[in-house]
């Protein structure tokens, strides 16, 4: 039985694992959690929208019956294809073949300084954590004085991509219907939300009708839109612009970008663009016939995408499909077959009613758009139950205008 390793537990690697699981490959599955996380709804756990448990789902849980899929709490520390042996913290692991789909973390663009003070948002544990700051912040305003106040009530939001315009609308129906009941003696129209964008748009990668309506939905519902603009240094109460402007802020939330979370040992020529692994149309590593690389970690060049295909959730549950299919293949000395993305198009939402979705051959905005958004991320979410809480959630929201996720849960240690 050959031993298929697989590091990342994300879209693809666990599509992967899954796909592979009733098959005769011994199958180790590698990940820091011990559980697979929904990064689409991200948001929604730093807005009090939903607890982190709704989007999240126990890895063993999954593979309760696969009794050929092993998992491995663990970090892994570098890989040696020569050896054929992963490296990690609980030890070194072989293979027959690896599937590198370690997924992508947040870029900063070398900026040291913004790095240090403001707050990611790409895995559970930045989420949670962000809503604790958001939330202590606002509790902190009862007693703080006027300029402190200021600074703790505004929030700055870098990037106009959908994490970006989709913080920002929560954070403003937050604003409208909830705060001012949470906390009445502070006066929230001294409260600023601000999206800053480096381009031209929100939403630059979808259509221009999208992108327009995305701006008139951030400013209908109170965001201060700003674009154009980068923001070039943050020392954590104040927010430095490329146009000469200063905002005063103690929460500045970074969605600007995101990099390949590269494992050491690979050779320096296989790391591209974006700090992503180069693959050939098999997602093989370049030069190395048994370590395959997958979903966001992958640049693959082709004519339609010479510079790697979007990182997006599509991409990385087809091309773990494909690799399944064509580790099969191979296992029986056949040909695997070559990847071409199939693109089912993009969508976001701004607030309540308000979303906008871009399909190949149709596009629309609105309420509908809306439902479509929502029906589509709760079919993707794993577990009847998971699917179930998000629903409640979400209908208990829309009749009341309300949330009642606002807990600031701090971890403590002995």
């Amino acid at each position: 039985m050959k031993k298929l390793l697989i590091i990342g537990a994300g879209f693809a690697g666990l599509r992967l694992a899954r796909k592979l699981s009733k098959s005769n490959f011994e199958i180790w599955l590698i990940d820091k959690n011990n559980y697979h996380q929904f990064q689409p709804l991200f948001y929604q756990v730093a807005t009090s929208g939903l607890e982190p448990s709704a989007i999240s789902f126990p890895l063993r849980k999954v593979f309760q019956n696969q009794k050929n899929v092993h998992i491995r709490c663990a970090e892994v520390q570098s890989i040696n294809t020569t050896e054929q042996k992963v490296t990690t913290s609980i030890g070194s692991l072989p293979y027959d073949y690896l599937v590198i789909a370690t997924g992508a973390t947040t870029n900063f663009f070398g900026n040291q300084l913004v790095e240090q003070n403001a707050l990611p948002m790409k895995s559970v544990g930045e989420a949670l954590y962000l809503r604790n700051r958001i939330l202590q912040n606002f509790e902190d305003a009862l007693i703080a004085d006027n300029d402190t106040r200021k600074a703790l009530l505004n929030v700055v939001i870098v990037g106009g991509g959908p994490t970006g315009v989709e913080v920002s609308g929560a954070l403003a129906e937050m604003k409208k219907n909830i705060l001012p009941k949470d906390y009445p003696e502070i006066d929230f129209s001294q409260m600023n939300i601000y999206l800053v964008e480096a381009g031209p748009k929100t939403l630059g990668n979808m259509s221009e009708a999208s992108s327009l309506k995305s701006r008139e939905y951030l400013l209908k519902l109170g965001v201060d839109v700003m674009t154009s603009v980068n923001v070039t240094s943050y020392d954590g109460t104040t927010v430095s612009l490329s146009n000469g402007q200063n905002i005063v802020a103690k929460t500045l939330i970074w969605a600007a970008g995101v990099k390949g979370n590269v494992v050491e040992g690979l050779p320096a020529s296989n790391i591209v663009r974006g700090n992503r692994i180069s693959v050939n149309r098999h997602n093989q590593v370049m030069g190395l016939n048994n370590v395959f690389a997958i979903g966001d970690i992958a640049s693959m060049s082709t004519a339609k995408y010479p510079n790697g295909h979007p990182q997006v959730a599509t991409v990385a549950n087809e091309q773990a499909d494909l690799l399944a299919a064509n580790l099969l293949l191979m296992a029986n000395g056949k040909l695997p077959k070559e990847y071409e993305y199939s693109d089912k198009g993009s969508m976001a939402t701004v607030g309540r009613h308000l979303a906008v979705v871009d399909l190949p051959n149709f596009k629309f905005q609105g309420f509908l758009a809306w439902i479509f958004w929502m029906f589509l991320h709760l079919m993707l979410i794993l577990g009847i139950k998971n699917k179930l809480l998000i629903f409640v959630n979400w209908m208990w929201k829309y009749f009341t205008f309300d949330q009642s996720l606002r807990l600031i849960i701090k971890p403590t240690k002995k």
